[in-house]
């Protein structure tokens, strides 16, 4: 299915909103997404035994999929359409040109810009990648080859990251006499720790697929040109599972792992009386006892 296809599809489904009422059904019109779809940025859903499952392909050959203003434009409006979508149990972000993820920032386009207009650009791209951690479903990276700058960052607001061995990734901002602006120097050392983003960062080294997996930046590292199947591994295993339960689990560690231990309890406790009410926990427990795999429905 071509992507606008898939657009004009998944914008026609019912999707959940938050109400008083957790998880009420609304149907919700994308005004973002008037403007035609980037063709830097598919969305592929996939269907049959895989229907829940969603891809986002980066597809800028050209310049190796350096993020400029249109490819900002068209990763922010799929997310959009993900996250509105009640069909959408998982997401993975690809990419469609060999040899490379994301190269980061298309620096080209960056150098016509005045310091107002970087400033605006580097702001966009830190929300986008905000708004991508905070999506309600799980979102994998699946890194072959280069993933540097705003690359890896994009890797680093994803929920599970898998690799291939001959991955090349770091943040080379310093070498530019800037800083990663998009989230790294938050998100890197809270998964590795300090010590070992600020060698990252400061030095702007690059690391292999087999040195992220070592230092916990990375979930899994595979042989070269394996990762999407090992992210299509996973991401079966996570769409199999009760779609509500896995938002709900998204939400209670995402957001609990901000605060302090008695508040995140509370929190967790809001979020599994979201699942008490539900159909799917009842359908949960009636294919426990019956020996059956469950049907679940995100009701």
């Amino acid at each position: 299915m071509c992507a606008f296809r898939v657009l004009t599809k998944l914008l026609n489904t019912t999707s959940y909103v938050k109400t008083s009422k957790p998880y009420q059904h609304h149907t919700l019109r994308n005004l973002i997404l008037e403007s035609p779809p980037s063709q830097f940025v598919k969305l592929h859903r996939l269907s049959d035994e895989d229907s829940g499952i969603i891809e986002v392909r980066l597809d800028r050959p050209d310049a190796k999929n350096a993020i400029g203003k249109e490819m900002l434009r068209g990763l922010r409006n799929v997310l959009e359409l993900i996250n509105q979508n009640s069909d959408a149990n998982v997401a993975m972000i690809r990419s469609s040109v060999a040899g490379v993820f994301c190269a980061g920032a298309d620096l080209k386009e960056r150098r016509a810009m005045n310091q107002s207009e970087v400033k605006y650009f580097v702001n966009s791209l830190r929300s986008t990648l905000s708004f991508l951690e905070e999506i309600r479903v799980p979102t994998i990276a699946v890194i072959e080859g280069v993933a540097l700058g705003g690359g890896l960052e994009m890797a680093l607001a994803c929920d599970i990251r898998i690799c291939g061995a001959n991955a090349m990734m770091g943040l080379p901002e310093t070498g530019l006499a800037i800083i990663p602006g998009a989230g790294g120097t938050q998100r890197l050392p809270r998964l590795v720790g300090k010590a070992i983003a600020k060698d990252i960062i400061f030095t702007g080294r690059k690391i292999n697929g087999i040195e992220a997996l070592s230092m916990g930046l990375v979930n899994y590292c595979v042989a070269a040109g394996e990762a999407h199947s090992k992210a299509l591994e996973i991401a079966r295993v996570i769409n199999q599972k009760g779609p509500v339960a896995i938002r709900m689990a998204k939400k209670a560690i995402n957001e609990g792992v901000e605060t302090d231990l008695a508040s995140a309890l509370v929190l967790e406790e809001d979020c599994y009386d979201q699942v008490l009410n539900t159909k799917d926990r009842l359908e949960g427990l009636a294919a426990f006892a019956e020996k059956r795999k469950p049907r679940y429905t995100g009701e």
